[in-house]
């Protein structure tokens, strides 16, 4: 077993055992299959998006995760409330940018974030993470347009001048905070195939983070290969996208020591 496959093993143990709060201020399309994310991976999700209760309901979370999938001001307005919170409390928070660069209105949302609220980790695909970079990251509604494979200059170049965690998620998932790089190998292609899987993605980050706030690089690649994990594991078992889900969420309950050691394929660079 390998020393990263090892830590891995470690941090989900502590994540069963602690069974931290994560606190989602998320997409109306996700949220069931989220919260079952979370309650598989043996973390307890809350979703409140209220902006009268974020700042308690934000203070008894282990972490934070923002997803601007389904985008109003108001909700912009709930998640700078709950991140400077957390923020004060010493609570990890992730943004999920889902569709920056589509719109204005989610492009100005996550920078405004980005302006208020100190990130850990933010989660997206190429073309979202470009265009928080300033650079001509290309997206159609929310996936990505962005060809061929992810610059990990870039990537460590932006979580530099961010200071936090940049996680871009593809065939080859890319994690660094600007020093340490992690390519991260697992996952299958029908997971592109169902709704809300890199959703799903940014609320593993969060839960592995709330047990390990410390070293938000290593445990946001443990984190994607867990779930990438088990994305194949249940490949293997599902006759197709509509069977994949509940073999997911089987893959993520039933994931142990023995499926890591045999199954993460992660290069720390």
């Amino acid at each position: 077993m390998s020393d990263f496959a090892k830590r891995c093993a470690e941090r989900l143990a502590l994540l069963r055992q602690k069974r931290p709060m994560i606190h989602h201020i998320t997409n109306a399309v996700v949220q069931n299959f989220t919260a079952n994310v979370t309650l598989c991976l043996g973390a307890a999700p809350v979703m409140a998006p209220a902006r009268a209760e974020v700042e308690q309901m934000v203070s008894a979370a282990g972490a934070l995760l923002l997803n601007i999938g389904t985008l109003d001001e108001e909700q912009v307005d709930s998640m700078i409330c709950a991140g400077k919170r957390a923020n004060a409390l010493g609570i990890p928070v992730v943004l999920d940018p889902v569709g920056a660069g589509a719109t204005k209105l989610r492009t100005d949302a996550c920078r405004a974030i980005l302006d208020a609220v100190r990130l850990s980790v933010l989660r997206g695909n190429a073309g979202e993470v470009l265009s928080l970079a300033g650079a001509s990251g290309r997206v159609r509604g929310v996936d990505s347009l962005e060809a061929g494979g992810i610059d990990e200059d870039r990537v460590r170049a932006m979580a530099r001048d961010f200071r936090l965690t940049v996680a871009v998620t593809g065939a080859v998932d890319v994690v660094s905070d600007g020093q340490r790089l992690f390519r991260v190998r697992n996952g299958h292609p029908l997971m592109a195939r169902v709704t809300g899987t890199g959703c799903a993605a940014t609320t593993a980050v969060a839960a592995f983070l709330a047990v390990d706030p410390m070293h938000p690089a290593e445990a946001t690649a443990c984190a994607l290969a867990v779930f990438g994990l088990a994305g194949e594991i249940a490949a293997g078992r599902a006759a197709g996208p509509g069977t994949f889900v509940p073999h997911l969420l089987d893959a993520l309950a039933g994931m142990d020591e023995r499926a890591l050691a045999a199954g993460l394929k992660v290069d720390p660079a």
